[in-house]
This record gives structure tokens, sequence and C-alpha cells, in this order.
């Protein structure tokens, strides 16, 4: 259980520096700099050691501390709950934010400078986490920094294969998001931590579950197996798609290439009261008494017994 513990100090550590670069920042720069740049940083290098620290548990852990897989997911999820609560609007992911490009909520620039900071974030996270493991805390962190020197690659069957699965990572996550963005954080950050933990679980043994370019690309990029292009294909292209596809069935359209619904039809709900027609000009008759006519103009109203 010491590598447990050195693993939890870690992440204990993590979250604590994180969040008093975090306000410091807040209280240093101006609004735009903070929301745009810094903050992104930031949750990138939270999210990013974190991830690092979490995949070394789960790589190493079962054969060389005795962890069981409830354990794992279980830190997992606590994991995940912490970056909800601690993030502070970090997207960190630049799948989001492009998501919030096409749904039109983000401009160009914006989107350019957070993919910037999270690709930043990301390289700060691989760097620091990597200088822990060489300071040999732990077993697991002297094994872990040992084969960090010949990584392999984290993917175990085709790669159409790998692509797809990291495709419907992404669009499960992306749906998810959509469709809670407008929630109280009480709901939304439980909802999806517990997706994310569930997809890790699935989707793990085949691509580590990534659904996360940044990330994916500061860890497995550099690693033997697979050429930079197949790596693109699964990681970068895979959770684009997805997430485009999430947008497409949460929206109908992309807000940010049309205007016009693509898949739903849009019905008005409030109907135009209809005129009543005025009596023809030289129409002046009346029905006579008894009569079952109808007014011109008015419909009639039946009796109960009518047929």
């Amino acid at each position: 259980m010491a590598g447990l513990n050195v693993s939890l100090s870690f992440f204990f550590a993590t979250f604590a520096l994180c969040e008093a670069a975090r306000r410091a920042s807040k209280a240093l720069l101006p609004v735009g700099a903070y929301e745009g740049f810094a903050r992104e940083v930031v949750g990138a290098v939270q999210l990013g050691a974190c991830c690092l620290e979490m995949r070394m548990l789960v790589e190493l852990g079962p054969w060389a501390g005795g962890f069981g897989p409830d354990l794992l997911l279980t830190l997992l999820f606590l994991l995940f709950l912490a970056h909800g609560a601690t993030l502070d609007g970090a997207l960190a992911n630049p799948t989001v934010s492009l998501q919030e490009f096409l749904m039109a909520e983000a401009s160009l620039p914006d989107t350019l400078l957070k993919l910037a900071a999270q690709g930043l974030g990301m390289q700060a996270a691989c760097t620091l986490t990597h200088l822990c493991w060489a300071w040999e805390l732990s077993d697991l962190h002297l094994l872990q920094s040992l084969m960090a020197q010949s990584c392999s690659s984290a993917l175990r069957t085709s790669v159409p294969h790998r692509a797809l699965v990291e495709a419907a990572c992404a669009f499960c996550f992306h749906l998810i998001l959509l469709h809670l963005r407008h929630s109280p954080p009480a709901y939304r950050v439980p909802a999806v931590a517990l997706l994310v933990t569930v997809m890790v679980y699935t989707a793990g043994p085949f691509t580590s579950a990534f659904f996360n370019p940044a990330l994916a690309a500061s860890v497995t990029f550099g690693c033997s197996g697979h050429t930079l292009l197949e790596y693109a294909q699964v990681h970068w292209l895979g959770p684009l798609t997805g997430m485009v596809l999430a947008v497409l069935l949460h929206q109908g359209r992309l807000p940010r290439l049309f205007q016009r619904n693509l898949f739903y039809s849009q019905k008005n709900k409030y109907r135009a009261p209809r005129g009543k027609p005025a009596p023809a000009s030289g129409d002046t008759r009346t029905p006579a008494k008894g009569s079952s006519g109808r007014e011109p103009g008015c419909s009639s109203v039946e009796g109960p017994h009518s047929s």
C-alpha cells in the first residue's frame, strides 16, 4: 500500500499546486488572459498529471501493487469528481473547445488560443510527472521510470477498430456534455465522472480511452509500434468525428456552418388565429327556425346527442 499512498499524495499535491496557480493567475492577470489562456494551461496540467499517474496505477498496480479493478475504478471516479469541482470552467480538451466553436459559442482566435494553452499544459504535465517518477518515491514510480524510456503503443487492435472506439467514446462524452451543459454542477459533474469511468473500463483495453487529443499526443505519440499518421487517425480524427456527430445529433446542424436544421423539422408551437370571413354582400338570409344549417363563417356546436 506504500505505492498507493505515494500516488494519493501525488494527486493531492497536484490539486493543491494547480489551485494555487489558478488563484495567483486570477489575481495577477486580466480576466481575458486568465480565462482564455492561463486557466486552460493550469487545467491541462492538472488533468494531464493525474491521468498519467492514474494510467501508471492501472498498468502496474494489479501485478506490482496488488490493486483490484474496484479500487482503481473508484479512484478514477473520485478523480474526475475532483476535476469537475476544481477546474473553474477550464475545458482541458481540444475537442470540447472545438465543440464550442462549432456551436458558435466561441470565436476562432479564442479557440486557437485555448488549443495552444491545452497543448502547452499537457506537455508541461508530462515533463513534471516524469520528473516526479525519476525521484523513485515508490516501487511503482521506479518501475514506471524504467519503462518510460522505452514506451510501447497503447493501441491493441487494428487502426480502423481503434479509431471507431475513440469516436464512439467521444460521441457519448460530448452528447452527455451537450445534454447537461445547462444543468447544475451537482448533477453534471457526477454524471460526467461516472460516464468517463464506464468508458475507460469498457474501451481501455483497446485504446486506453483517451478521447482527448492533447493528452493522447503527449502520452503516446512518442512511443514505438505505430506511425504518427496511425496515431493521428485514432486519437485525433476519431474523437473529432465523434464530437461532430454528437453536435449534429443534438442540434440537427452545425450552428457555425448551417443556419437551417438538417435533420429535424421545426414546427411552430403557436398557431395564428383564423379570422372570421365576412359574409357576402348580397347574402342577408338567416337560417329558418329549427333549421340544422350553419351560419356562414361559424362552426356549428353539436349537442351531446347529435350524430
